[in-house]
């Protein structure tokens, strides 16, 4: 399964230091999961994640303190009422989706990632939206020219249909260019406290036994943008090594690894260290802190702990697809009518600002 990404993706006034802030929501509709939701939608700012909403529970919930403070009960009402119609869509889509594709069984997902950057030091903006099915590309805009694209025959059909509607695509275009700016400059004005915060790396390295690869674990830190690099005798070194995806904690922090392979004489023979550098902060770890029988669990479950968040769930339920690239997912429909309803919204304590375009339950196949 090919990997597609998001991943990820604020504010005028400076809230953060000069680097690209980012907004997106990722939605996924699976079949076939007995034990896990058919629809579920995950907003994320600057990669922390800060809604949610399943088909479970069906209501959309904060995912951070600072959002459940900074709005009212009608901004929770109108998100739910929107993943509630977007959630009908998305399931239904699966099935036209597997017509398309000549499936009948098994597990297949179907998702969809929009959302929009902005960097507040030079005040370029940029936006994206992907569709995808069962882990693969599916649909993609193209802002620049203004018109969809398809890498699969299944969705040529759509994307002819899409091309030839100018009000959805200048519609699509809005949204991306100036609402999801405005929206994702005031949820970091909402959590700054928060999201400004920086926090260093713990660094680990770990091993299953002396003649397993070394992982170098670097856990806790934020922002998430983050460099591991392992050096022997003070140079370099970049054979067989195997860097890591970058995850995140349920505290909102970040994780990520990389491993490296060599034989326990060419360890005990050369200096090896890890460098993990940081917000202008490096921190170096060349001490294996666990070197356990081969038969004992790896000491990694810190690592897949993790996956006990919503955001992770989904994106596993995925195929792991959203952190790859900048893009995302959307839905599949039999509605032919190319009608569409709102994307999420935004709403200030008191009332209600739309955050959306037009196009959160448009449909893709018809």
């Amino acid at each position: 399964m090919r990997p597609v990404l998001l991943f990820l993706f604020g504010a005028h006034l400076a809230l953060l230091a000069a680097e690209k802030h980012s907004l997106q929501y990722l939605y996924t509709a699976t079949s076939g999961l007995s034990n896990f939701p058919q629809f579920v939608t995950v907003g994320i700012v600057n990669g922390q994640p800060f809604s949610k909403y399943d088909s479970n529970i069906r209501r959309e919930t904060p995912s951070q303190e600072w959002m459940a403070k900074s709005v009212g009960e009608e901004y929770w009402e109108q998100q739910t009422q929107i993943s509630v119609v977007a959630e009908k869509a998305f399931i239904n889509s699966i099935n036209v989706a597997k017509e398309r594709f000549n499936q009948t069984g098994g597990v297949h997902t179907i998702q969809r990632m929009y959302g929009c950057e902005w960097d507040d030091q030079t005040g370029a903006t940029n936006g994206f939206t992907q569709y995808g099915y069962d882990g693969e590309d599916f649909m993609i805009l193209d802002l620049k020219e203004l018109r969809y694209i398809s890498p699969v025959k299944q969705g040529t059909l759509t994307v002819d249909k899409w091309n030839i509607n100018r009000l959805h695509l200048e519609s699509d275009k809005h949204y991306l260019g100036t609402q999801c700016i405005d929206w994702l400059k005031k949820y970091l004005q909402y959590g700054k406290s928060s999201l400004e915060k920086k926090v260093s790396p713990q660094v680990s390295l770990l091993q299953k036994s002396s003649s397993s690869p070394v992982t170098c674990h670097a856990t806790g830190f934020y922002p998430s943008g983050v460099t591991i690099t392992w050096m022997r005798n003070g140079q370099e070194h970049h054979e067989d090594v195997e860097l890591g995806e970058l995850l995140p904690n349920e505290d909102g922090t970040f994780q990520k690894t990389s491993t490296i392979t060599v034989t326990p004489d060419e360890w005990k023979n050369n200096k090896f260290s890890c460098v993990v550098e940081h917000q202008g902060k490096t921190e170096i770890g060349n001490e294996i802190r666990t070197n356990q029988d081969p038969s004992a669990p790896v000491p990694i479950g810190i690592i897949v702990g993790v996956l006990v968040s919503v955001l992770l769930v989904v994106i596993g339920v995925a195929g792991y697809m959203v952190y790859k690239k900048k893009n995302g997912f959307k839905p599949v429909s039999d509605d032919d009518s190319g009608s569409s309803s709102s994307l999420h919204n935004g709403s200030d304590s008191g009332s209600v600002h739309s955050e959306s375009s037009n196009d959160s339950t448009k449909p893709i196949m018809r």
